[in-house]
């Protein structure tokens, strides 16, 4: 855990290159973890009967929940293949539906994956370099569509908490697979 006075300013330390801080922890999301996130259960089910690979992780503060704070960290998306299907993070909608989110695109490539309750999407490039706004009441996904890590700096308000849970089971509309060697944008079979 981090030791901050919260109410003054204070530093962070993370490489612009690979997202990588030397202070802070953390936290790892393996293929096991999320492995019914993936359309092709069987080939992620196949996958780990010989490694449980890193897909991604992520270093975020330990921010106090609170109004007018800003939470901020990086992501580290890895590349790979779970069937046809790129490795991606697991999505979110805000708890405070109302809250949007920044994404800077530090190095690599990819997708942010969006939709809203009513099932409205958006998927947009990430690419280095550029900062892309999620407007609030967008659940969001990263997928990583190069060969080398997705490295972004993320920011949001403090306060606005984590809804993993609706998107676990329902799935978004659109997935980003691989096919003929290029990223494309296909509906989810599952809905």
């Amino acid at each position: 855990m981090n030791h901050f006075n919260w109410d003054y300013s204070f530093l962070v330390d993370f490489d612009l290159n690979n997202g990588f801080s030397k202070t802070a922890e953390t936290t790892k999301r393996y293929l096991s973890q999320m492995k019914d996130m993936f359309y092709d259960v069987e080939a992620a089910e196949e996958i780990l009967k010989t490694e449980d690979p890193l897909i991604y992780e992520f270093y975020e503060l330990g921010f106090p929940e609170r109004e007018g704070d800003l939470a901020f960290g990086t992501t580290i998306l890895y590349p790979g293949l779970v069937g046809e299907e790129y490795y991606m993070t697991k999505g979110h909608f805000h708890t405070k539906l109302e809250t949007a989110e920044v994404y800077y695109t530090l190095s690599g490539e990819g997708y942010m994956v969006m939709e809203n309750p009513e099932g409205d999407t958006i998927e947009i490039p990430l690419v280095k370099g550029q900062a892309l706004y999620v407007p609030r009441r967008y659940a969001h996904r990263s997928v990583n569509t190069g060969n080398e890590p997705l490295v972004m700096f993320f920011t949001f308000d403090a306060d606005a908490g984590h809804d993993y849970g609706t998107i676990e089971t329902k799935g978004y509309h659109k997935m980003v697979v691989e096919r003929q060697g290029k990223a494309e944008i296909v509906p989810n079979p599952k809905w």
